[in-house]
């Protein structure tokens, strides 16, 4: 659930009119704190009937009301989950619930509401030029401030700290614009992000406590008190949670809502994220426009599914870490590469991903898995070994649901006689269905895994029957031989 709408979206309408502080004035326009900008716009949401956190997937009875409910009471929020379950995506998502434009004091470091400043800089502009105090206009995609957590990061990185150059020009020690301020304070007015909060040191965490309770920062002594007007949000991981890291106690104290995530609880909704976020197609290259729009079926996608579910739910998985969204992402979009290859290197008209491919998910999702065994040598072909027969289990449940009931009796007594049929990855569809003749029951089987009538190609068709042959071999009715990427069916 990987990534990021809100925080990159570029503005998607000319800003307002009003360019000084009096007709900012004259249109009625107030005040209002970011909390209560994101209640209102999310109750509209909700009154309308419309998603409140679009994209976030399998959330919808779970954590996007837990989410909410803490938005509408105010509350900055810890998002606690494993990796990969989305946690960055929707904190990102919630950028969404801003207003699109918001006023602010030209040339202010602090996003200072016009009618509202908090700076001695400001209070000195609008003093100087009054009603000519020029105004500016922030999109909400520019209201979003994030930090991952690091061992290196410094109070300065966050808060702020005495900016040198600044005392250089003349400025005294004593002056509160020598400071530089950090992260939290320039995300003023909008929303600010922890990332992964336990593996910051519990020396920076203490610098927080201000912003969440008194809603003000203290930099190295100085009387500065900014009252900063935000919505805070951090992600944690439980294991770092208890273990690796820890959040101090006072800090939890502060955050007033918790908030659980998990991966997709349905299959359906496995399914639905992959097809949301996997990246199947690419920019045009080389004049090649059939390779960039490669197709996979949906008995594959669902392969790919609900071999992640059986992988985060195996013996042999640390299920602490977790089996992240990107596994099963990367694997899909791996699926669909192969497919390419094959086109290009065999002349195949259209890159339409086969039962083939799915092999080549195993080497390179390995390392998105952490094993249980952890005294085992990571090099172990045992991982290899539990990965290949978790796809196959995969590939086997898959037809089993897609084909329950489809008589393929026909495409048996093809190799009654001692027919053998080949396939690989480099093998084109022609090549493939050319082995095989006639063959009974195609457009049954082709409607059975939901290939639309007006699209069955030759390589669709060739997607399907040796998806039927594997769950004739997987379902012991059938022969089959692997060498390397050759694969003979009734060998």
């Amino acid at each position: 659930m990987t990534d990021t709408p809100g925080a990159t979206t570029a503005p998607a309408a000319p800003s307002p009119a009003p360019t000084t502080l009096g007709e900012l004035r004259a249109t009625g326009s107030t005040s209002r704190p970011v909390k209560a900008e994101i209640r209102a716009n999310l109750l509209a949401r909700l009154a309308a009937g419309e998603p409140t956190l679009p994209g976030m997937v399998g959330f919808e009875d779970t954590v996007l009301p837990e989410v909410e409910r803490a938005l509408i009471a105010g509350h900055d929020l810890v998002l606690l989950g494993e990796r990969g379950q989305g946690k960055t995506r929707l904190i990102r998502t919630l950028v969404g619930l801003l207003d699109e434009w918001t006023p602010v004091l030209a040339g202010s470091e602090l996003n200072e509401h016009p009618l509202a400043p908090i700076s001695v800089w400001a209070h000195r502009q609008i003093a100087e030029h009054g009603d000519a105090t020029p105004v500016g206009w922030l999109h909400r995609s520019e209201r979003f401030g994030e930090k991952l957590a690091t061992p290196d990061t410094s109070v300065g990185d966050l808060i702020g700290d005495v900016d040198p150059i600044k005392v250089a020009e003349g400025r005294t020690l004593g002056d509160p614009e020598t400071v530089h301020y950090g992260l939290v304070p320039r995300t003023n007015r909008g929303i600010f992000s922890v990332n992964e909060l336990p593996d910051l040191a519990e020396r920076i965490q203490v610098a927080l406590l201000n912003v969440l309770e008194e809603r003000d920062i203290q930099i190295r002594g100085y009387r500065v008190r900014l009252p900063l007007d935000l919505l805070l949000v951090a992600s944690a991981n439980p294991e770092d949670y208890t273990n690796r890291g820890r959040i101090i106690t006072p800090l939890k104290d502060r955050f007033s809502a918790e908030v659980r995530t998990h991966y997709p609880i349905e299959l359906a909704d496995e399914i639905r994220l992959l097809q949301q976020e996997a990246a199947l197609s690419w920019p045009t290259a080389f004049g090649a426009d059939h390779l960039a729009q490669p197709v996979v079926p949906q008995h594959l996608v669902e392969i790919v599914a609900r071999f992640t579910r059986l992988v985060r739910e195996s013996s042999h998985v640390d299920t602490r870490s977790g089996v992240s969204a990107r596994f099963a992402i990367a694997g899909l979009e791996t699926v669909a590469a192969s497919a390419v290859r094959r086109a290009a290197v065999a002349g195949e008209a259209r890159p339409v991903a086969r039962v083939v491919d799915l092999p080549s998910i195993v080497p390179a999702s390995r390392g998105k898995v952490e094993f249980a065994d952890s005294g085992s040598d990571p090099d172990d072909d045992r991982e290899l070994e539990v990965l290949e027969h978790l796809l196959r289990q995969a590939t086997a449940q898959t037809f089993r649901a897609r084909c329950a009931g489809l008589d393929l009796g026909g495409l048996q007594e093809h190799f009654t006689g001692g027919e053998t049929v080949e396939s690989g990855d480099l093998v084109p569809a022609p090549a493939l269905l050319g082995q095989l003749g006639t063959i009974p029951k195609l457009a049954e089987l082709l409607g059975r895994l939901g290939v639309p009538e007006g699209d069955q190609s030759a390589e669709q068709a060739a997607a399907a029957v040796e998806f039927a042959l594997e769950g004739l071999y997987l379902t012991r009715r059938l022969a089959k031989d692997t060498d390397g990427g050759r694969t003979v069916y009734g060998a």
